[in-house]
């Protein structure tokens, strides 16, 4: 058999699976932001209808699929896989949002990187032949993910200038071994990487050496450089990563030229909105893909877009035990041309 693997690290597919539905569903903090208008459903009331926080992020990501889902002109029960992920423990905002929809599901924890890693592993197995159509799904909720990692919102905690604010969103992408684009052409999965960052008010420089170990296999495995792409987005770094990632693919002779952002930039209005270093969570590089970005491959805005998803992949009770956080990022290759 053809062996798909580019270089070291990098998948490449024969037959690039074509996005043929997406969706974004956002909460009210996000509807004020510069994407507001590119959002697929903006709800004000952030707990979606439900009793309870989690509950409300299970209602997000059905509210995600559903629209993806439609968009596509499918219905939900012609999806062979879902690869779906979020932040809370054992992914249950994911299971229990799925559970009603008795379709394959396969679990993933990736952090903030889920939304990518679901992609590449979706685009394994419809290139793989192993499905027609296959979801990637992910959200995060900001109470949520407050209450598990940090403190709970009523003990009313002080944020640090580095500290990221996590997105209440939720992003579904479908993908098909027949459509008519974007396509995804490639799929770099990161390794983990740690240098020794304890501070989980700092994920953003917890994550940006991962993001360079997974930018620097890519582009040397694809034989490619910054300027071969329309945008390169990591998701999310925030403020304080981003730059560090900058000066670490510097200093390696990756230099870009205004076509490096990051999703935690994006989502958010950093001058007008109260986010400190900017956006993070599952939701957060998910719906900035699944408006902005895959929009703008469709109406030929960009025609190759990286997109390098980077997660914290730490747990509270690590931090409590003085460890320090792990950091991984998976990239993706998504372009307007199959070939």
């Amino acid at each position: 058999m053809q062996s798909k693997r580019v270089g070291n690290y990098t998948v490449r597919f024969q037959n690039p699976p074509s996005v043929v539905g997406y969706a974004s569903v956002v909460g009210k903090k996000e509807g004020e932001g510069p994407l507001a208008e590119l959002f697929d459903y903006v709800n004000t009331d952030t707990t979606f209808g439900e009793k309870t926080w989690e509950k409300s992020e299970s209602r997000m990501q059905k509210d995600a699929l559903t629209l993806a889902a439609n968009k596509a002109n499918q219905p939900i029960s012609a999806i062979e896989y879902i690869f779906a992920g979020d932040l809370i423990n054992q992914c249950t905002s994911s299971s229990y949002a799925i559970r009603e929809f008795k379709i394959p599901f396969i679990g993933m924890f990736g952090a903030c990187s889920t939304m990518a890693e679901g992609l590449g592993l979706a685009a394994m197995a419809v290139d793989g032949g192993f499905s027609n159509l296959a979801a990637a799904l992910t959200s995060s909720h900001f109470c949520t993910a407050e209450r598990q990692y940090r403190s709970p919102l009523e003990y009313g905690a002080q944020r640090t200038p580095t500290a990221q604010w996590t997105v209440t969103g939720s992003g579904c992408v479908l993908l098909s071994d027949n459509g008519p684009g974007p396509f995804i052409t490639h799929f770099t999965a990161g390794k983990v990487v740690d240098l020794g960052i304890t501070d989980a008010n700092n994920m953003g420089a917890a994550m940006a050496p991962a993001t360079h170990s997974t930018l620097l296999a890519f582009f040397q495995d694809t034989d490619t450089s910054p300027s071969d792409y329309d945008l390169i987005v990591t998701g999310d770094l925030g403020k304080t990563g981003h730059g560090i990632a900058t000066e670490l693919l510097r200093d390696d002779g990756i230099i870009f030229s205004g076509n490096f952002s990051d999703c935690g930039l994006m989502v958010y209005d950093l001058e007008k909105q109260d986010v400190h270093a900017g956006g993070s969570g599952c939701g957060c590089s998910a719906v900035v893909l699944c408006s902005k970005i895959i929009r703008d491959l469709q109406s030929g805005a960009l025609q190759k877009v990286l997109f390098a998803g980077t997660g914290a992949l730490h747990s509270p009770v690590c931090i409590q035990q003085g460890e320090s956080i792990p950091g991984i990022c998976h990239a993706i290759c998504i372009s307007s041309n199959k070939q």
